[in-house]
């Protein structure tokens, strides 16, 4: 039960169509009316602060019923880190009025219903979701609703649930990349807690104790810390209504929300890390520190990073891929609450090393950094960023997992935002942003070295050494 995919909004037509402005959002009993932006309008529930988004969109007789908890692995500490992962799993488990021997848990009756569920952890935040009929709102609200407050934490439950976690554990120390961003985040981050893995590490998943799940539920599963979204098929009067009647039902947390309130130190030089484990392909990663979603530049980032490394037509496909020293390069730029990662991903061809691969990585930075980009990779970084975005509006299931995002990064008007902000992306902003956070001494790079490999020349690499890093001081 994972992870994430990035921006998202409605079809241009369909959003044309049913965007409403702020002096006509419906009000209603109950709530306090927030804001409206695009096709959605925000409220809060006057009596717990729960939070409520809204989308209706009638074109299909669906729609998609999330619950968004502002927690996730950023909120753990040593001794508890994957107790955000964990407790998704047990919310799985049932509680008094929903469970298995009832014939009623959430599964049996999602899968009852014929719908498309899914639950998911990452550092910011959890969310549980799934795609039904409309006429099935209540039922599922109902049983959503209950499982914020009254879940069952029970031991029993926990032990099977733990090998399970652990199977994901252990899948995921066999994925070279997942092993790369996992050491590389270990070594760029030193306090804040995107430093360990939301997985968690391997002892505090095997030995957390049951009460400790149930201290975490305790503190973090209340509606004032929680966003329910609504997306597609609904009539709002009679929703809002379902969202009072079980959700109203609970309390705001008796205690404050814990804050997180640890910030990074400025990193003062290249850092690196290299993993050796059995495998076929040798991989050279690069990270460098970026500000968070809801920064200004990070649109500007996004640009960045496609035209470095975004398919046939980037700078390091052209530099590596075409030169047969890497099979392909990937991209990723991590979209989060707190300042995070981008990560350059180069999987070495054979024959190919480490050093070398690396070195060109650096290189090619550096020749952004002096020289800028062409309106034209500009040009083209947005055009394709604007049609992964409409290619991800494919229904409210996919929307609700994109403003899921939006919403751990802390404003869910990023979920139009960031698109328009990337159509302004200029040549210069795109040069200023590399200057800005590309700088090799905010960088952490990593080699994975395989021991066992079909192609020894991969498997050969010198022990670790750093590649010379221009601009390094």
């Amino acid at each position: 039960m994972k992870q994430k995919t990035l921006f998202a909004s409605l079809f241009v037509a369909v959003i044309a169509a049913v965007a409403l402005h702020a002096a006509d959002a419906p009000k209603f009993d109950s709530y306090s009316y927030v804001k409206t932006v695009g096709a959605i309008s925000e409220y809060t529930l006057d009596t717990n602060g729960l939070t409520v988004l809204l989308m209706p969109e009638h074109s299909s007789p669906t729609l998609t019923f999330m619950v968004t908890y502002r927690v996730g692995s950023r909120n753990e500490v040593t001794g508890t880190t994957g107790s955000t992962h964990i407790l998704e799993h047990l919310m799985f488990k049932g509680s008094p009025n929903f469970n298995d021997a009832k014939g009623n848990s959430v599964k049996q009756f999602l899968e009852g219903i014929g719908g498309n569920y899914n639950a998911t952890t990452w550092l910011d935040r959890t969310n549980y979701y799934a795609n039904i009929g409309s006429e099935h709102l209540e039922g599922y609200m109902a049983i959503e609703a209950d499982r914020m407050r009254n879940l069952w934490l029970r031991d029993s439950d926990r032990k099977p649930e733990m090998t399970v976690v652990r199977n994901e554990f252990e899948r995921g120390e066999n994925s070279p990349f997942q092993a790369l961003i996992k050491e590389i985040s270990q070594a760029a981050y030193v306090a804040h807690p995107y430093h360990h893995d939301t997985i968690g590490w391997r002892s505090d998943i095997e030995n957390v104790p049951i009460e400790k799940l149930r201290e975490f539920y305790n503190t973090f599963y209340w509606p004032n810390n929680a966003t329910v979204s609504i997306i597609g098929d609904f009539q709002p009067a009679a929703a809002m209504a379902l969202v009072n009647k079980y959700y109203g039902a609970y309390p705001r947390a008796p205690h404050p929300i814990p804050q997180l309130y640890t910030t990074e130190p400025a990193q003062t030089g290249p850092r690196h890390v290299t993993v050796k484990r059995a495998g076929q392909l040798g991989v050279v990663a690069v990270a460098h520190k970026i500000p968070p979603g809801t920064h200004a530049d990070f649109a500007a980032i996004s640009v960045l990073s496609s035209i470095l490394a975004d398919g046939k037509n980037s700078r390091l496909y052209h530099a590596l891929t075409d030169k047969n020293l890497t099979t392909g390069v990937q991209n990723v730029a991590f979209f989060n609450h707190d300042p995070s990662l981008h990560f350059l991903f180069a999987p070495l061809a054979p024959g190919a090393t480490h050093e070398q691969v690396e070195k060109i990585i650096f290189e090619e930075i550096e020749k952004v950094k002096q020289d800028g980009v062409t309106d034209t990779e500009v040009q083209a970084a947005v055009a394709k960023s604007l049609a992964d975005s409409a290619y991800q509006r494919d229904g409210s299931f996919a929307i609700a997992g994109n403003l899921n995002e939006c919403i751990a990064a802390g404003d869910w008007t990023l979920f139009y935002s960031v698109e328009e902000a990337t159509k302004k992306v200029t040549a210069a902003d795109v040069k200023r942003v590399a200057n800005e956070y590309f700088g090799a001494d905010h960088s952490t790079a990593g080699w994975f070295v395989p021991t066992a490999s079909a192609h020894p020349s991969m498997a050969k690499a010198a022990a670790p050494k750093p590649a010379a890093q221009p601009g390094a001081k």
